[in-house]
């Protein structure tokens, strides 16, 4: 009795054993699920983002070429205005009084003329009869000649009077609408160095354009007329549309970081726009409609030492394109064979990558791996979203 006891503790003894080492020591084999995904035909894009200001089209500021007190003011702020229309006056009382003398000494100067005309022809006639000499019948002449000169130059300084008078009526050089009026009346206006701004004229407010600041290492990548959007913040469900009209080469630097200035023109007819506006703008430097698409992270994926079961197919083991517009995928071609492909890759917006060639749109591509009742195996070479990336972008056409 006592040494079937014995047998049986023993037997015990070896089935624990057995459990333990089967369900907590010994190595479980690992099984590995492939996703795989079909390339897709769909649109992608390669954009870039920068930041600007919304201003106007034309903008003109209108100064005085004149100095003296503002008497009057007809417009300010927002104000709609129209060509030729009288903004402000200033105080005319010495432009007309600049005006009136030169017309006096103008009317002195021409009656001098004909007194100094009428001698002179008496004294040509008594040179002519010998009655006088030389020297006085050139001293007529002379004397003519001179106030005939005066009276010329008393004339052009009453032309530029009457200028002066007309600068003190300041009007409006352009249709437009009054962005800033920096005047009052009683103020002051000196123009002895440089032209004073007086008013601020914005042409058409329903035409507006967008100044971005790209960096420099996004454009090299513009075009004029390619298309953008841009949101602002007063209107953030709101999507505005322009084209780049052009790409000022003058480069702005601020902190070593060097820009450039991209001028986007917008339709604001619904006056929503208003200058000075801060815009979040992403431009569309490359676009494709119908491309065939894959998952950006397919061409990351290779296969490691859990793929075991599978046989693997190689094109190139080192995995180096030759060239930035090739790349390598592993296609799933049975239940337990991968192989790989060169392709020709076109747009690579970090989330999809556009295929020119190696694959079709029915060929079954491996974009990760996963172990069964887990995470992602090695290898899946997912990417951090630590890392910023230069390109923002959408596989879906922006609305």
């Amino acid at each position: 009795m006592k040494k079937k006891k014995t047998i049986f503790i023993i037997l015990g003894v070896l089935v624990l054993g057995f459990a333990i080492w089967y369900f907590g020591i010994r190595k479980k084999e690992l099984v590995v699920k492939l996703d795989t995904e079909k390339p897709t035909i769909g649109y992608i894009s390669e954009n870039v983002t920068a930041t600007g200001r919304v201003e106007p089209m034309d903008t003109v500021m209108v100064g005085s070429q004149v100095s003296g007190n503002i008497s009057k003011i007809y417009v300010d702020f927002n104000s709609t205005v129209k060509k030729g229309q009288l903004l402000a006056e200033l105080d005319k009382t010495l432009f007309q009084a600049s005006v009136d003398q030169f017309k006096g000494s103008l009317a002195n100067a021409q009656s001098l003329i004909v007194f100094q005309k009428g001698n002179f022809h008496r004294q040509s006639e008594l040179y002519k009869l010998g009655a006088i000499s030389k020297a006085d019948y050139d001293n007529a002449l002379y004397t003519y000649n001179s106030a005939i000169t005066s009276a010329n130059s008393i004339k052009a300084q009453l032309v530029s009077a009457q200028k002066n008078l007309s600068l003190a009526s300041i009007y409006s050089p352009i249709d437009g609408t009054v962005l800033a009026r920096s005047i009052s009346e009683g103020q002051t206006v000196a123009a002895s160095f440089n032209t004073p701004t007086l008013f601020s004229i914005a042409k058409d407010l329903t035409k507006m354009q967008v100044e971005a600041a790209v960096d420099e290492a996004d454009v090299g990548d513009l075009k004029i007329g390619e298309r953008a959007t841009f949101t602002v913040d007063a209107f953030l469900d709101d999507t505005f549309k322009g084209d780049i009209q052009e790409i000022r080469l003058r480069p702005s630097i601020a902190s070593n970081v060097v820009t450039y200035t991209t001028i986007i023109k917008t339709d604001n007819s619904d006056q929503k726009l208003k200058p000075g506006m801060t815009a979040n703008i992403t431009i569309f430097a490359k676009e494709v409609n119908n491309a065939l698409l894959v998952p950006a992270k397919a061409l990351k994926f290779m296969p490691d030492t859990t793929l075991k079961n599978y046989q693997l197919v190689w094109v190139n083991k080192a995995r180096k394109p030759s060239a930035p517009t090739e790349g390598y995928v592993w296609l799933k071609m049975g239940d337990h064979k991968l192989e790989q492909k060169k392709i020709q890759v076109g747009i690579n917006n970090n989330t999809q990558v556009e295929i020119l060639g190696g694959i079709t749109k029915n060929d079954l591509v491996v974009v990760g791996s996963k172990v069964a009742g887990g995470g992602a195996a090695a290898g899946a070479a997912a990417s951090s979203p630590f890392m910023p990336a230069r390109r923002s972008g959408s596989s879906n056409r922006p609305r």
